[in-house]
């Protein structure tokens, strides 16, 4: 196995085991753990990998996407750098997706094209049941302010979406809490 492939493994291995997903920090892959559990930035190989996991707690008015809703969070990537996640749905009320889409004044009603090639999950208005995977990977190769949303009808309109922000002037990847 070459150099980059065992590196890419190694990130993949790193994101794969089990660990807390409320951390908000950005994480270079060979920097500790720490408390950025869904979020890996790898500056040598340009990349930025997110463990994405749907949760619906009793209660709550939507289902969350890593324990966040609402744009309440901004996941930054610099731009021409890869973007490889790893989304599972644990939300047995319902079906969810995930699609990258261009932030526009109204988050959309239902998920649509995605802003960059292969940045959804399959089923993007259908959604997958509960329990399901998926991994998928992108170029962030357009600058620009993005939402990582729910396709399903119905589901962005409720919260459940994150910011996507494709920065030129972004030397790693990361997660930035609040506004722009």
């Amino acid at each position: 196995m070459n150099k980059s492939r065992l590196s890419r493994a190694l990130v993949l291995a790193a994101l794969l085991a089990p660990g807390p997903t409320s951390g908000l920090v950005a994480q270079d892959a060979a920097a500790p753990a720490g408390d950025a559990g869904w979020v890996r930035s790898d500056g040598a190989l340009h990349i930025v990998s997110l463990r994405l996991d749907v949760t619906r707690p009793p209660g709550a008015p939507s289902a969350l996407l890593s324990g966040e809703r609402s744009g309440q969070v901004q996941v930054v990537v610099p731009l021409g750098w890869t973007v490889e996640w790893d989304w599972g749905s644990h939300d047995s009320t319902s079906t969810h997706s995930l699609v990258v889409m261009a932030e526009r004044e109204k988050v959309p009603a239902e998920g649509g094209t995605p802003a960059f090639d292969n940045a959804m999950t399959s089923a993007v208005t259908a959604g997958l049941p509960p329990g399901q995977r998926d991994h998928t990977t992108f170029i962030a190769d357009q600058p620009g302010w993005y939402w990582l949303l729910c396709g399903v009808p119905g589901h962005a309109l409720q919260g459940e979406y994150i910011g996507l922000r494709v920065d030129p002037g972004a030397t790693s990847g990361g997660v930035k809490r609040g506004s722009r």
